[in-house]
């Protein structure tokens, strides 16, 4: 095989990946988290953390009281976010229709050391933004009012809860939660995961287009075609894994073990490559390919998941710099599963080459 013109075939298709839809959307999708990338997080962290709302929120909100006094309404008086408007339950159900309330509370007249529990009702506006920032809001004033009753009712308790003292945080601990332990992984692995879906599209349409006629009338072999898209694929994956570092970067994320997260990704990138092009050159049509490969690629992480070291674990402890020297031999152990796997797509390319494509 003669790597002057997998250079060239390479060359040839990433000047071509301009036409292609799959890598064109990427990049744009990657433009525009960067350049909205504080409004995602906030939306994002929501959607791991729904407290982390009550942080981004400023604006004071009336709740709508209606039901018996009850040591609910000083803990309402505690907040400075929150104002209470007593009046009776109708009432308080049309001012939030008309959304002059932003929630309403009823409280039954049962007494705080009765026998049967107390049953609050909460109603709120449903699929409205503000209901998920007062629901937050409202949760710590029944807790507070849980806790009041448990101490009102504390001659009843037969069995009490065990103590646990976390060490404070400064209230940060959730977002970097989410960015070190779910957001950077999944933005490294994107890429290798668009470049194996882009692989099966350029090996594909040759037979739908039916060129291959043209480039075998050129001194290029089938296999040399083959590794040519592939080089391509590969190239784009450390190129994307490490402009999504440098926007994390310049968004004030501290990535520490960078070069070896890239390293990672390139190679399971290759592997994921690889995998798509046996697949490709077996089918030969975009649409079952395509099925047969994600099929496999939800197989293939399911497999790598059920380890201790999987890739996710390994991209945390990389980010920040605790991985240490075994990650080095994971590395190795990858590295020579793609090596295989290159080598059987090789084989089969030679095979596939020589009945005529």
């Amino acid at each position: 095989m003669n790597t002057r013109r997998v250079g060239l075939v390479a060359k040839k298709e990433i000047f071509g990946l301009s036409a292609e839809k799959t890598i064109v959307f990427a990049i744009l999708l990657q433009v525009f988290i960067a350049m909205f990338s504080s409004f995602l997080m906030v939306g994002l962290t929501t959607m791991y953390d729904p407290e982390a709302l009550e942080g981004y929120s400023t604006v004071t909100y009336g709740i709508g009281y209606a039901g018996a006094d009850s040591p609910l309404i000083d803990s309402f008086r505690r907040r400075d976010d929150l104002v209470l408007h007593r009046m009776n339950l109708d009432q308080a159900l049309a001012a939030l229709r008309e959304r002059k309330v932003a929630a309403v509370i009823f409280v039954p007249d049962t007494l705080p050391d009765a026998e049967g529990p107390i049953t609050v009702t909460l109603y709120l506006i449903r699929n409205d933004l503000q209901s998920s920032i007062i629901n937050v809001k409202l949760k710590e004033v029944l807790q507070d009012y849980e806790r009041e009753l448990r101490e009102i009712r504390a001659d009843r308790r037969v069995s009490f809860p065990v103590g646990l003292n976390f060490p404070d945080a400064g209230g940060g601990e959730n977002f970097f939660e989410f960015v070190y332990g779910l957001l950077i992984p999944l933005l490294v692995f994107l890429p290798a995961i668009i470049s194996s879906a882009l692989i099966i599209d350029l090996i594909t349409e040759e037979y739908q287009r039916k060129t291959l006629e043209t480039l075998m009338s050129t001194p290029v072999t089938f296999t040399e075609v083959i590794w040519g898209k592939i080089t391509a694929c590969a190239v784009l994956v450390p190129v994307q894994a490490a402009a999504w570092l440098l926007l994390l970067g310049a968004n004030g994320i501290a990535v520490r073990g960078a070069v070896g997260i890239i390293l990672h990704a390139s190679v399971g990138g290759l592997f994921l490559i690889l995998l798509g092009a046996l697949v490709a050159l077996h089918y030969r049509e975009r649409t079952s390919a395509q099925f047969i490969f994600s099929t496999a690629l939800v197989v293939v992480f399911l497999f790598v998941m059920a380890v201790p070291y999987n890739p996710l674990n390994l991209m945390v402890r990389l980010a920040v710099d605790t991985a240490g020297p075994i990650h080095w031999l994971i590395l190795l152990l990858v590295a020579g599963a793609t090596v295989f796997l290159g080598w059987a797509v090789t084989v089969y390319a030679q095979r596939v080459g020589g009945m005529g494509g």
